[in-house]
Parts: C-alpha cells; structure tokens; sequence
C-alpha cells in the first residue's frame, strides 16, 4: 500500500481488441477492447470500439439504422471525420474532431450514426458508461462540449470527462470518470497526476507507447489498478502518439450487457428486447431514411450478470 492506503497493482494489464461488424448490413468494422472476458469494466466504462482510418470510399463509411440503448451514457468522439447524429429526444447534432457528444439512455432512448457526405476518413471512438443503479433509468438527455486544447510537458490534452492537468469538463455524468485524448509530441514523455482511487485504461490509437514502462501497440488497450498517483506515457515514435486515457473509481455494480441494453438481470434485457421490437419506450428518430435494427435473437440459456475483475 502507499500512504493513501490503496493496494497498488503490481503492474500493466494489455487488453488486446478483437474485430465485431457494427450496424447491421452496412456494417463497418471496428476494434473492440471493452468488454472482454478478461475485463468488464474501467470505472464505470463498459465498453470501447475504436475505428479507422478508414478511407470512407473503399469502407462505405459510417450507416448506423435508428436502434436502442438503456441502462447507459454513449460518448462519441472522433479525431476525423464528421457524424451526424439523431435521437428520439428531438435532437439533430454533429460529431467533429476534438468534440465530445454524450447521449444518456437511462429508461431508453434511439439514435442513429450517418457519417456525412463530406467526410473522407472516419477515425474515432465509441464508448459507454455504465450507468449505476440509482440512475439507470434516468431520462433521456444529450450534451455536447468542445474542450480547449491543454499543453503539459510533452503532450497536448483534452479532456472531454472529468478532470486532469487542471482541466474540468462540464459534461455531467452519475459517477466520477476521466476521459481524454492525449496526443503524446515525437520521441517524449510525460507524467500525468491522476487520482489514486481511480482505475485507469490508456487506449492507443496509434504510435509505439509506454505506460509506466508497458510497451502498448495501436489499438492495445493499457489497465492500471487503483493507487497510483500518476501515470508516465512515454512515446517512442518519431511522430506525435495518439492516445485516449479512461479512468474512474472502480464499478462494484454486476451488470448485464446485450446488444445495446445494460441491466442488471437477464429479465430486463428480455423486457427491453420486447420494447425495442413493439414499439414502445425508446420513441422514434425524425428524418433518417430507413427501417429500424431489429434486436437479434436472444441467447437460448439466460444471460450472467458481470462485473469489476478483483
């Protein structure tokens, strides 16, 4: 233990992705590091899609059909390109480099995700929170922010959750969390005081990095346990390092997680399943030109409730 009295973790875990199709039958790919079976859960981050480069004339681009999320916040944020964005809530937005849309789907809530016609390389990250049960059906809500750039030695930051380097985002969310991008200058290092009672992931989007001496490949995602005080980056690349540091106080929720439906019993994801395909609950999107995702089949055995790795 240090003199916070966390147990400090004896080293760097390295969560590797593996590729899922999103979004039906013009399904783009995308590297998933969140959830795994080796780790649910970052804090309250329960799930991480990182996609591109992709030229959007070989790829087709970004075509997500309206589809239902409960239980949840999303967090979208791109480093290039531009997604357009619908709700049931009424709201029609933009998704741009350096911009932070966060979507609350507590009860329930339907969106879609169109890349826009001007856009040629769609690069970014998909992310949710776990909402916790106190709040998991909060209404429906949607925030948007523009954080400025924040220059430390070594890096420049933006932080689009929480708080670091002095920075404080005002997007509100129902737990603690940290969410940046931490774009790493060629061939430096630097160290970044975090909060001790936080566990921490340090995705990479690309370049050769280290976090705390763990060599991290793009799309290899980097687990900190709670006790540190800060966490060294260290890029060894001849060109700037793009990375996205996640972090929060440990879940100690279980969860269950189908589709796009965060519960906490295999009964709820049935009920919710049933709302989606009725009908009912989530509302509707305005204004996209096409038919909803159909929920796929639900699994003949019930599903587990899951949580924080110990």
């Amino acid at each position: 233990m240090d003199h916070t009295g966390i147990d400090i973790g004896a080293g760097i875990e390295v969560l590797t992705a593996r590729d899922v199709p999103l979004g039906g039958p013009r399904a783009m790919t995308v590297r998933r590091t969140l959830p795994q079976r080796a780790r649910t859960l970052i804090g309250a981050w329960c799930f991480a899609d990182h996609y591109g480069p992709d030229r959007v004339a070989d790829s087709g681009g970004m075509d997500v059909a309206p589809h239902p999320h409960t239980g949840l916040q999303t967090v979208s944020w791109l480093f290039s390109g531009e997604i357009e964005h619908r709700d049931s809530l009424g709201t029609h937005a933009f998704v741009r480099p350096g911009e932070i849309n966060l979507m609350t789907g507590g009860h329930g809530i339907s969106h879609t995700e169109v890349s826009t016609p001007g856009t040629t390389v769609l690069h970014g990250v998909q992310l949710w929170v776990a909402l916790p049960d106190g709040h998991r059906h909060a209404p429906r809500e949607f925030q948007h922010h523009a954080p400025t750039p924040l220059r430390v030695d070594g890096a420049e930051l933006r932080v689009f959750l929480g708080t670091l380097a002095g920075d404080t985002s005002p997007v509100r969310t129902f737990t603690p969390l940290l969410g940046a991008e931490v774009l790493i200058d060629a061939d430096a290092t630097v160290t970044l005081g975090v909060d001790p009672h936080f566990e921490h992931g340090l995705l990479v989007d690309d370049g050769d990095v280290r976090l705390d001496g763990t060599p991290l490949r793009p799309a290899e995602l980097g687990y900190a346990a709670p006790g540190r005080t800060t966490l060294t980056l260290t890029n060894d690349s001849d060109r700037p390092a793009r990375t996205v540091l996640l972090g929060g106080p440990p879940f100690e929720e279980e969860i269950v997680m189908w589709w796009n439906f965060i519960a906490r019993s295999n009964e709820e994801i049935v009920q919710a399943r049933s709302d989606w395909m009725e009908g009912t609950r989530f509302g509707e999107v305005k204004g996209y030109d096409g038919s909803p995702l159909p929920a796929p089949e639900l699994p003949t055995v019930p599903l587990k409730k899951r949580g924080r790795v110990r």
